[in-house]
C-alpha cells in the first residue's frame, strides 16, 4: 500500500511540474507576438510629407527633371528682349527706294522763301530706312547734288514703318533781292542707297528761286528739330 501511494504522489507531482511548464511556454508565446520588431533605420524613416525620406527625394528629383525639360528654370524665363531695338527699330529694315515712298515738297515759312521741307512717305507695305540725307539736283546746268548739312544728321538711322513720314529741311538762298537766283518747277531726288529717281515738282504756282551757292540739305529725320535744323 505504501509503495503504491508513493507512486500516485510522484505521478502527480511530475503532471504539476509539466503543466507549470507548458503554461510558461504559452506565457512567453504570447510576449512574443505582443513584440513590435526592430527598430527602424535611419534610411527607412519618415519625412514630414509622411513618406519615406527616400521617396521624398526622389519624387523632388522628378519634378526638376520636368521643369528643366518645360522651360521653368531661371535661365529660361528671359523675355527676350534681345531681339528688340532702339528707337523705331532699325533691324534689317532694306534701304528705300524712290517706289517705296513718296515724296513731297512745302514752303517752310512765309516770304521771302528761303527754305522748303522735303517729306518722304513710305507707302510701301514693309519698312525701309531712309539713309543720310536726300541727294536732290535742283538745276540741270549744275549736276552736283546740294550739299549737306553735318549737324542735321540723327544719332540713329530713320526706318518707316509703312505709312509713316520722314522730313528734310533744305535751303533755297538767303532771300536777298541781288542773288544769282535761278527759277526752279521741278527737281529730282535720289535715295541714298536705294534706286530710282523721284520726280519732285517744286511748290507754289511758279515754283520756286534758288542759288547755286547758297543751297544746303539737312539729313532725313523723323521730325525737325530747333538747333539741328536751322541753317
Amino acid at each position: 500500500m505504501r509503495t503504491f501511494r508513493h507512486r500516485t504522489a510522484a505521478l502527480t507531482a511530475a503532471s504539476t511540474a509539466v503543466l507549470a511548464l507548458a503554461l510558461t511556454a504559452c506565457g512567453g508565446g504570447g510576449a512574443a507576438t505582443k513584440s513590435a520588431g526592430p527598430a527602424p533605420s535611419d534610411s527607412a524613416a519618415v519625412g514630414d510629407s509622411g513618406r519615406p525620406a527616400e521617396q521624398a527625394d526622389t519624387s523632388q528629383g522628378n519634378d526638376a527633371a520636368k521643369d528643366g525639360a518645360t522651360g521653368k528654370t531661371g535661365a529660361a524665363k528671359g523675355s527676350g528682349t534681345g531681339n528688340r531695338t532702339g528707337g523705331n527699330g532699325s533691324g534689317a529694315a532694306p534701304a528705300c527706294n524712290t517706289k517705296d515712298v513718296a515724296i513731297s515738297a512745302a514752303y517752310q515759312d512765309g516770304p521771302p522763301y528761303t527754305h522748303i521741307v522735303l517729306t518722304a512717305k513710305n507707302t510701301s507695305g514693309h519698312r525701309c530706312t531712309l539713309k543720310g540725307y536726300p541727294e536732290i539736283q535742283f538745276l540741270e546746268s549744275h549736276r552736283e547734288n546740294v550739299p549737306p548739312v553735318a549737324k542735321s544728321k540723327p544719332q540713329l538711322p530713320v526706318v518707316l514703318n509703312p505709312g509713316d513720314p520722314a522730313y528734310a529741311l533744305v535751303k533755297l538762298s538767303d532771300g536777298g533781292v541781288d542773288e544769282n537766283n535761278e527759277p526752279v518747277t521741278d527737281f529730282s531726288v535720289t535715295l541714298q542707297g536705294g534706286s530710282g529717281q523721284a520726280a519732285v515738282k517744286a511748290p507754289g504756282r511758279e515754283g520756286i528761286a534758288v542759288d547755286p551757292a547758297k543751297w544746303a540739305t539737312g539729313y532725313w529725320t523723323y521730325e525737325l528739330r530747333n538747333g539741328a535744323d536751322d541753317f
